[in-house]
């Protein structure tokens, strides 16, 4: 019988019923809208679909982290079913909410000295820190013991390669990433950015593309470059879109073609209401694990 529990935050963008399957409960974020609070609760208050075309008629979604009494809340129900806990937060690069669970962690401690909290930075986000899960879920499920998961986790959180691409730079205008005067420009050329998330969890720019084909092209080669045992890669693949599933099977179309060996069908989800109030539509992001982000 297990003795411990994997959670994460609804940031980790896997369906909700990819996290029942794999029994890793999730304590959700919230968001604003049109002056509403919503959980992110993986399109249940709001369907995906209503979210991002409000969006795209103009909505600008404000999000809010976990915070303390939350995690405590989240977290207590488990510690007195004497289970201990392995918490994987989303990157403290963009997120404090690694804070907050520290502090529900230290509180709870104290009321709870015989139990293990223990709080895991993924240096990741969206569906690549859900991938980091389900891997870690395997692990669990093989028996693997709390403390040689825990190490696990630390020691390949920087193996899940996130790469992401947009075809729409409205929501990068609207949050000051980019200038009117670069969106307009950007927009009329039809460049499409691709980044990726870096060794501290930053996404990062890496390079501009013009046209959609080109990127979806060249997301594929990162993958082939980076990727375990190459073309011969046989682990799991993750896509995330926000309101873009066509161009998301696209890529999913091209990674199945080039690595036959794969353990799953590449698994496509929507990216979440909170990732999505930051990137807007048309955002396409693909994992996988493959050689160190340094």
């Amino acid at each position: 019988m297990r003795n411990y529990v994997l959670t994460c935050c609804s940031t980790a963008d896997l369906s909700r019923e990819r996290f029942e399957s794999r029994e890793i409960p999730y304590v959700c974020f919230h968001y604003h809208m049109d002056g509403v609070e919503y959980p992110d609760d993986l399109g249940e208050s709001m369907s995906f679909e209503d979210f991002y075309r409000r969006m795209a008629e103009g909505a600008m979604p404000t999000t809010s982290q976990v915070n303390v009494e939350q995690f405590k809340n989240f977290f207590e129900p488990f510690l007195i079913k004497e289970l201990d806990i392995l918490h994987v937060t989303t990157s403290s690069a963009l997120s404090g909410a690694g804070n907050s669970a520290m502090v529900a962690r230290a509180e709870l401690l104290e009321k709870y000295p015989k139990r293990r909290i223990e709080i895991i930075n993924s240096r990741g986000a969206s569906s690549g820190y859900g991938l980091l899960m389900d891997l870690a879920a395997d692990l669990r499920d093989m028996g693997v013991t709390y403390d040689e998961v825990r190490q696990w986790i630390k020691d390949n959180r920087l193996r899940i390669h996130h790469w992401f691409f947009s075809t729409d730079l409205t929501s990068y205008y609207r949050g000051g990433r980019i200038s009117k005067t670069s969106c307009l420009v950007g927009s009329a050329l039809n460049i499409c950015p691709l980044l990726n998330m870096d060794e501290e969890g930053r996404l990062t720019p890496r390079a501009k593309y013009r046209g959609k084909r080109r990127v979806i092209r060249e997301i594929v080669k990162r993958m082939e470059e980076h990727a375990a045992d190459g073309l011969d890669y046989s682990g799991k693949c993750f896509i995330s879109h926000s309101a873009c599933y066509e161009d998301a099977r696209e890529v999913a179309d091209l990674v199945e073609a080039a690595f036959p060996k794969l353990a799953e069908p590449v698994l496509i989800n929507s990216v979440g209401t909170v990732i999505g109030s930051h990137t807007g539509p048309g955002t396409v992001a693909l994992f996988f694990a493959g050689d160190r982000r340094e």
